[in-house]
This record gives C-alpha cells, sequence and structure tokens, in this order.
C-alpha cells in the first residue's frame, strides 16, 4: 500500500512539472473567479446616478483588472530577466527576437487574471447594466402601451438598476435590465472566443516556428524547471553556510542547531561568488546550440566556458544561435 501510495504522488509530481504553466494559469483563473465573486457581493454597489453610472462601472471593471495585470507582471520572474539583460548587457546588445518572444510570455502570462476578470463581470451583467443603463433610448423600449415617458428619461433609467424608479416603470426597468444583460453576455461569449483563437494561433506559431523537437523541447522545460529549483535550493544552503562562518569570524562562536551543524560540515563554504559571474547567468535566454551541443541556459554556458560570460558585454549574446 505504501509503495502504491508512493507512486501516485511521484505520477501526480510529474504531471504537475509537466503541466505547470496550464496548472499555474487554471489556478489563477479559479482564484480571480472567486475575488469577482466576492467583490460583486460585498464591494460592488451602483450609485444609480445620471454621470456616476457610467464612471462607475466602467472602473469595476477595468480598475481591478488592470491591478491584476500589474500583479502579474510584477510577480513574473521573467520580468525581471528581460530588466537584468537591459541594466547589464544594455539594450543595444539584446536583439529583437528574444524580447519580443519574452515580452510576450510575460504579458500572456499577466493577462490570464485581467481577462479573467472582465470576461465574468460581463457575464453577471451587473458593472455592465450599471453602466449603461442611462444611454439606453427611451423610444426603443415597448414594454408600455404610451411608450417610455420622455421627461426625465436619464433619471430615472440611471435608477434602474438598483430596482428603483416609479412602479408604473416596473416593465421597462426589466426590459431595459435583460437588454444590457443580453449585450454584457455577448460581449463576454464573444471575448472568451477571441482570447481562445489567440491561444490557438499562438501555440501553433511557437511549435511552428521551434527548432527543437517535441521531446527535446520536453526535455528543455524539464531542466530549466529542475535548475531552478537545485539552484534555489543551493543558494539557500550556500548563503546559510556563508552568514555562519561570517558570523563565526565576527563573534568568534556561532550558535547552531543540529541540522545547521551538518550543513556547515558537510557543505564548506569558502567564499562569495563574484558579481561578473551572477551577471553572466542572469538575463534572457533563448535555446541555443554550441557546435551541435545544446545549452540549455546561461548557467549551462557559463559552466561550458563559452565567450560572453565575462565583465565584457557580448555582442552576440542575444543574436539567435540555433543551428
Amino acid at each position: 500500500m505504501a509503495a502504491l501510495i508512493a507512486e501516485n504522488f511521484r505520477f501526480l509530481s510529474l504531471f504537475f512539472k509537466s503541466k505547470d504553466v496550464m496548472i499555474f494559469n487554471g489556478l489563477v483563473a479559479l482564484g480571480t473567479v472567486g475575488s469577482q465573486e466576492l467583490f460583486s457581493v460585498v464591494a460592488f454597489h451602483c450609485p444609480c446616478s445620471p454621470t456616476r453610472n457610467y464612471r462607475y462601472g466602467l472602473t469595476a471593471i477595468g480598475v481591478p483588472a488592470l491591478a491584476l495585470f500589474l500583479i502579474g507582471v510584477i510577480l513574473n520572474n521573467h520580468t525581471w530577466n528581460l530588466v537584468a539583460e537591459c541594466q547589464y548587457r544594455r539594450t543595444k546588445n539584446c536583439s529583437a527576437a528574444p524580447n519580443f518572444l519574452l515580452l510576450s510570455s510575460i504579458l500572456g502570462r499577466a493577462a490570464v487574471a485581467p481577462v479573467t476578470w472582465s470576461v465574468i463581470s460581463l457575464l453577471r451583467g451587473e458593472a455592465y447594466v450599471c453602466a449603461r443603463s442611462e444611454f439606453v433610448d427611451p423610444s426603443s423600449l415597448t414594454a408600455g402601451e404610451e411608450g417610455f415617458p420622455p421627461a426625465h428619461a436619464t433619471e430615472i433609467l440611471a435608477r434602474f438598476p438598483c430596482g428603483e424608479g416609479p412602479a408604473n416603470l416596473s416593465g421597462f426597468r426589466e426590459e431595459v435590465t435583460r437588454r444590457l444583460k443580453y449585450e454584457s453576455q455577448l460581449f463576454g461569449w464573444l471575448l472568451i472566443g477571441v482570447v481562445a483563437i489567440l491561444v490557438f494561433l499562438v501555440k501553433c506559431l511557437k511549435h511552428c516556428c521551434s527548432p527543437l523537437s517535441y521531446r527535446q523541447e520536453a526535455y528543455w522545460a524539464q531542466y530549466r524547471s529542475n535548475e531552478d529549483q537545485l539552484f534555489r535550493r543551493t543558494a539557500e544552503v550556500h548563503s546559510r553556510v556563508l552568514a555562519a562562518n561570517n558570523v563565526r569570524q565576527f563573534f568568534g562562536f556561532v550558535a547552531l542547531n543540529k541540522d545547521d551543524e551538518e550543513l556547515i560540515e558537510k557543505f564548506p563554504v569558502k567564499s562569495s561568488q563574484p558579481r561578473p559571474q551572477w551577471n553572466a547567468i542572469t538575463g534572457v535566454y533563448l535555446y541555443r546550440e554550441n557546435q551541435g551541443l545544446p545549452l540549455y541556459s546561461r548557467l549551462h554556458k557559463w559552466v561550458q566556458g563559452l565567450a560572453g560570460n565575462g565583465t565584457a558585454p557580448d555582442n552576440i549574446e542575444m543574436a539567435p544561435l540555433v543551428s
């Protein structure tokens, strides 16, 4: 039984590693849906006042979407790789292709949450009804035999999203709400269709333009994930041991627990890495080859001792080296 459970956990781990982007985007979308529902219940209250409805409705849709987009850009590690590339190697040494691909990846991932927010807002229709109610043409309403009264039409229509207005105009209120929700949901479904088509086209373009086979591309993705995990774990241990050595040098001793003592004994750290080495393994990187041998990362390239990993700027660093 224990072996069966361990095997299932191993399978789930491999599945999640291979589908990390898809699952991450799915979790972001689900979190956005939950946040949108909470916002609608707790925070959304249409002012039901002319000129204010339009501003409030658009703000309720656009501002959270913009905030989610900026948060997605900030939390993406590729953003800071791109910044580091421009900082350490200057923009003139950055070719357009890698920067465009990386920027597209950053914007694509950051757009998952705001697009989800906008779609859910449009499908619910509350913000759209609030924003557009005062702009409905009164002459187009047919709920009453005598038509909608033209006097104070804008003020009356603006109060419809709150269920207010003269009792004899309740039929018009239902018609306005039904019409605006139809428009809102139509825009929501159209947005879903446009996004689905764009994702499909981007995936097709990515696989058509890739110089790698499907298996090698999967291997490269696994390598990047493993390198990142091992690098973070090793950096944490290295920094901890280095800090312990420096504290010992200052005080003459260092208070260590059992795990720290084992780390220091097992991984002796003499010094820290110089800044040029950090700069060499930081920044934008696409797939490259050297005499037919793949270079899967900046760290891999640095280990091979190839040109362009020192302190001097490398003018061909961003050039396509794929054979």
